[in-house]
């Protein structure tokens, strides 16, 4: 091939209208182990599978799965549980994952939720994936947190407040 035309192929813009993507609000729960990275690799192990385990039996995280309402990401020392039915799910699952990890008091966890836009696309497995800005800022509103606290970014503390059970 012309060296010509073969340099303009690589310079071109991707066509983005052929990609399909869909943007919709979603209610995030990021996660987080503290300390994580300064344990042995054996209790890293122990420690992310334990995690796993009282995640994926809660309440919230198995109906929303069950609904096909959740895609999770994993996080390395986390993951992030995006939501797509009610803005309570990410804090209730949140509360029951804590109520879970009083039997490991050695493994802290920090937790932020934050609701925003995603956008919904596949993984190169090709799996249902999730990125942008919700995910993002449920992130930076985990980072300000310490083992065991739940943060709640002011958009979805403003959601909870009429209701009794949260106030």
């Amino acid at each position: 091939p012309d060296g010509a035309a073969f340099s303009e192929k690589i310079h071109q813009t991707p066509n983005t209208a052929a990609r399909p993507t869909t943007t919709r609000i979603a209610y995030v729960l990021f996660t987080d182990i503290v300390g994580f990275s300064k344990r042995s690799t054996e209790e890293q192990t122990d420690w992310i599978e334990t995690f796993q385990e009282i995640v994926s039996s809660t309440h919230e995280f198995r109906q929303a799965q069950a609904k096909k309402h959740l895609i999770s990401r994993s996080t390395g020392d986390g993951m992030a549980l995006v939501f797509f039915d009610n803005h309570e799910s990410p804090v209730q699952c949140a509360v029951e994952i804590s109520r879970a990890l009083k039997a490991y008091p050695e493994i802290g966890v920090r937790m932020g939720v934050f609701s925003g836009p995603v956008v919904l696309r596949k993984d190169i497995t090709k799996q249902k994936d999730v990125t942008g800005d919700g995910i993002n800022m449920a992130q930076r509103v985990m980072d300000f947190g310490d083992g065991g606290h739940i943060l709640l970014s002011k958009h979805v503390a403003d959601y909870l407040m009429p209701s009794a059970h949260w106030a």
